[in-house]
Parts: structure tokens; C-alpha cells; sequence
């Protein structure tokens, strides 16, 4: 059912959810929009409120090609809205799901994008916070790019920081994605533009590998990973490309590149890229501790394999339009952090050879276990038996009974 947004707006039909809200196909003075809703328990927080109209000028003022623009926000009654350009195509989550991984071409295209984005951004004095597969929307009226690429646009700028009051994040919460989370977020320090970089590069090695670097299993145990382990090599890209990777990859938050020089980069990659498939590459499984996912199909005679991916927060949620977003998780604390069971790093590993502690590592572990068991009770009949016929031998007592049959 259509509703009034304001006075000038009306928000026609439901086309996304999110933990922040809802997204609404729109109507406006200029034709169509995005409206993005945001919830009622939001609406009424007057500091929130406060802080949205104080972002007004920063957000509206964010105007670039790779950049889905904020149009107007508007406050009314329990209405709290973000009106957006309308962008006619899909996100990018939507379409690795569909591919699963993209050719090398295309994916360092895209984010070479919003990369552009990002610097744009920035220069503005805007950490966009959030930047994942979901929020970049692919346009597919516009002109296709290198590797046959939609151009991308990134969208939700400030809804993390508008979520992000005293109020909701006490030093012991954190606002954002745990795929995507920059470590310094997670060790509880405040979100600058190096944040940003962590996260594209985590959706570049998603986009290029099929699975994010860190995720996978229990929310802490990602959000130990992006602290304490180093990023597994993707074999088959070149090296400048991998080295760009890691750079933005980095723990050190001065270490990673700006914006500005992330696209340069990207863009030089390009030529070098033209015509390469998508990476043949092993989706490492977890161990059974870190994961209550359900596990995937394997080859018969072995043991499912769990699978690594984005990490839903909402247990046994479907990866659909309602993924949350920005969702109050624990930091862990300095033990945990220290890594345990799950803070050894993890490191490359051969083809045919198993990750210790993968389920495929366990099945062979137990196969082990039982040809040795098997092992050890066949020796011990073998010293047994030794032992009765030497004492039968010895013996001077009458023979054991023959309990034979013999035809009569």
C-alpha cells in the first residue's frame, strides 16, 4: 500500500529490507526514487533524529558518477527517510550469488569504481562504514566496462554513522558487517577512511575468490580472524595485483592506500587482466567449533565440507534483501583476541592435502584411528594366541578336550 514520505514523496512498493529498514520504490517532484525508511524505534529517538538533520548538509552534498546520490532527508512525525536516485539494476551481492565468482577483468573494474567513490567521499570528510556487496548496486542501463562490467555505485552512505549513537555502541558493541570489519574497529578504535579500504579490498578478494578472507563460522571468531590471522594467497592473479591486495589488507590502517591511488592502481591492472577466467580456487572448510552452518554436499565417501562465506548474524536467515547490516555485536576481549583454539594463522595449503582441522583433516584423522585400533587388536590375538600354545606346551596336565566332530 502506497504512503506519504513528507510532503513531496510517496513510497509506492517494497523492493528491500534491511536491519536499519526499508527500501521503497518512490515517487517524487522529478519522478522516481529510492526511499530507504528507516524503523519506527529509530525514528523516535530524538538524538538520532538530531544527528540525521546535522548530516543533512554532508550527505546531500555527495555528488559523484559512482555514487548513488542522497536526494533529500526528511523528517515527519514517526517518518525518518533517506530519498535516493532511483538506480535501475541489482546489487552486487545479488550477482556473485548468481556467479559465484567473477572473472578478474571485471570484478577489479567494479572496484575500481567504488573505489572513485570512496575518494570522492573522503575528500568530503564522509567514512562511508559499511561498504560490502550489498551497497554497491550495479547499473544496467548504463555503458558496459572492462570485462563486460555494469557500473557500480555506492550507496547507504551515513546510515552507519547515524546508527552509531552513545547510546547503541558502549565500548563493548560494534557497528557494521563482521566480513568486512577492518581490525582497528574491531580493537575498538574509531572508524577513519582507512576503514573503508579494508572493507573494498575484503569485497575485491570476495569477488575474486568466491569466499572473504576472514569469514566464515561464529561472528567472534571472524571478528578474531581479522585480527590475529594474515590473508591467505589466491593463486592465478598476477602479483602486482595480489601485492595491492595485501597492502589494503593490512592490520596498520597508514599502511593501506587511499582511495585515489587504489583506483589508479586497479585501472593500471586492467590491460593485464583482459580476457582471464575466474579463479579456480579451493573454498577452505572450518572447523566444526567455528561454524554452526549447515555443511555443504561432498563426494561420496566423504565428509561434507563446510563452507566460508558472508556471515549471516541472524541465525538460520537466508541470504536474501534482508540481510542486516548494522547489527550491535561484543568485541572480544584481549584473550580472545589473543587468539585460543581458533588464533592460529592459517596458511596455504597443496592441492589434495586437507587444512588441519577442516572436516575432511577429521574423517581422515578418525580413518587413522581406526587402522591403528584395528591394528592393535589383531597384535594383541597374535601375542595371545602365542602365549596359550606355549603354555599348552609346557603343561603337564592332561590335554584339553578335543571338541572336534569327526563321521562316525
Amino acid at each position: 500500500m502506497a504512503r506519504k514520505i513528507g510532503s513531496r514523496y510517496t513510497a509506492n512498493q517494497i523492493v528491500g529490507r534491511g536491519s536499519a529498514g526499508t527500501v521503497w520504490l518512490g515517487e517524487g517532484p522529478d519522478g522516481p526514487v529510492a526511499i530507504k525508511l528507516l524503523r519506527e524505534d529509530l525514528a523516535s529517538d530524538q538524538e538520532l533524529v538530531g544527528r540525521f538533520v546535522q548530516e543533512r548538509t554532508a550527505l546531500l552534498g555527495l555528488e559523484h558518477p559512482h555514487i548513488v546520490t542522497v536526494r533529500d532527508l526528511v523528517v515527519d512525525g514517526n517518518d525518518l527517510a533517506l530519498v535516493m536516485d532511483l538506480v535501475r539494476g541489482t546489487d552486487l551481492r545479488t550477482r556473485l550469488e548468481r556467479e559465484r565468482r567473477l572473472a578478474p577483468e571485471a570484478a577489479v573494474a567494479i572496484v575500481a569504481d567504488v573505489a572513485d567513490a570512496l575518494a570522492a567521499a573522503h575528500a568530503a570528510g564522509v567514512v562511508h562504514r559499511d561498504v560490502k556487496p550489498e551497497n554497491v548496486l550495479l547499473d544496467m542501463q548504463g555503458p558496459l566496462g572492462p570485462g563486460g562490467a555494469h557500473p557500480a555505485l555506492l550507496t547507504d552512505f551515513g546510515v552507519a554513522k547515524l546508527i552509531d549513537s552513545p547510546k547503541r555502541t558502549r565500548a563493548t558493541k560494534i557497528i557494521g558487517t563482521p566480513d568486512y570489519l577492518a581490525p582497528e574497529i574491531v580493537e575498538g578504535l574509531p572508524p577513519r577512511a582507512a576503514v573503508d579500504i579494508y572493507a573494498l579490498a575484503t569485497v575485491l578478494y570476495e569477488l575474486l575468490a568466491g569466499f572473504t578472507p576472514f569469514g566464515g563460522g561464529h561472528p567472534g571468531a571472524v571478528l578474531r580472524r581479522h585480527v590475529t590471522e594474515t590473508v591467505v594467497p589466491l593463486p592465478g592473479i598476477p602479483e602486482e595485483l595480489w601485492q595491492l591486495l595485501v597492502q589494503c589488507l593490512a592490520k596498520a590502517p597508514a599502511s593501506r592506500l587511499r582511495a585515489s591511488e587504489l583506483a589508479a592502481r586497479l585501472r593500471e591492472q586492467l590491460p593485464v587482466l583482459a580476457g582471464m577466467p575466474p579463479l579456480d580456487v579451493d573454498e577452505p572448510g572450518l572447523a566444526e567449533e567455528e561454524t554452526e552452518e549447515p555443511a555443504a554436499a561432498a563426494e561420496p565417501g566423504e565428509e561434507p565440507v563446510r563452507r566460508r562465506g558472508a556471515v549471516s548474524l541472524v541465525p538460520g536467515a537466508k541470504p536474501d534483501s534482508s540481510r542486516d547490516t548494522h547489527t550491535s555485536m561484543r568485541v572480544p576481549g584481549p584473550d580472545e583476541l589473543a587468539g585460543g583454539a581458533h588464533g592460529t594463522a592459517r596458511v596455504p595449503r597443496t592441492a589434495g592435502t586437507a587444512r588441519p582441522g577442516s572436516a575432511r583433516h577429521r574423517a581422515a584423522v578418525r580413518r587413522r584411528r581406526v587402522t591403528l585400533g584395528v591394528a592393535g587388536v589383531v597384535v594383541a590375538a597374535v601375542v595371545g594366541v602365542g602365549a596359550w600354545w606355549a603354555s599348552a606346551d609346557g603343561d603337564d596336565g592332561p590335554a584339553p578336550a578335543d571338541h572336534s566332530t569327526s563321521a562316525p
